[in-house]
């Protein structure tokens, strides 16, 4: 079998294929001009390009991306009560995604590298959407953004939960990978709308 990006994609995130393509795209609020957007990983012929961010400012940037694992009520119990065979689910996904956010320039072609100064993933089980919520937050003093940092943290850490519980629970999804802010650099920050603030622990 000839496996393609787009559908080793959508085995391992969408339980159904789904065709990307064939859903619109709805700009975000933005706070910058009416200018036309483009690409900027593209040059003048539109062949693939790394950014040059040599004459950018550096500043401190922020960005926060999140995702959600939804699984069977036994399955979360047994995560969050630490019962799985393959030991602490949390432990291991928390160190999966901090380590994958400082490799993230190996995995995502044309990012740079960047010095991290910190990055948190956390949890929030969500016992009536018999979901666990997973946030990533990274930070950097740099001259390029850290939101694909965030990015390949959570979803790292989502899945490794995956892989510790699917023992137990192959029929569970990751969904909802998303930047929930950003702040610092040259487009000033960005902030989903509707998004509840994440719980306290």
């Amino acid at each position: 079998m000839k496996w393609s990006y787009g559908s080793w994609f959508s085995f391992i995130v969408m339980p159904q294929p789904v065709n990307i393509g064939s859903y619109p795209l709805t700009p975000m609020p933005s706070k910058r001009s009416s200018s036309p957007a483009r690409l900027t990983h593209l040059d003048s012929r539109g062949r693939i390009k790394m950014v040059d961010v040599g004459d950018k400012t550096v500043t401190r940037r922020e960005a926060v991306a999140r995702a959600a694992v939804v699984m069977a009520p036994t399955t979360l119990d047994a995560i969050v009560g630490g019962k799985l065979k393959k030991g602490e689910a949390l432990a291991a996904a928390r160190l999966a995604g901090i380590m994958a956010a400082k490799r993230t320039h190996e995995l995502i072609p044309l990012c740079h590298q960047i010095p991290l100064e910190v990055v948190e993933v956390d949890f929030a089980p969500d016992r009536k959407r018999s979901m666990l919520s997973i946030q990533a937050r990274a930070v950097t003093e740099s001259k390029t953004g850290v939101e694909m940092e965030a990015f390949v943290a959570v979803s790292a850490a989502a899945l490794t939960i995956y892989d510790m519980a699917k023992a137990i629970d192959r029929a569970m999804q990751i969904e909802g990978i998303r930047l929930v802010r950003k702040s610092g650099g040259r487009r000033g920050d960005f902030i989903r709308p509707g998004e509840a603030q994440w719980p306290k622990t």
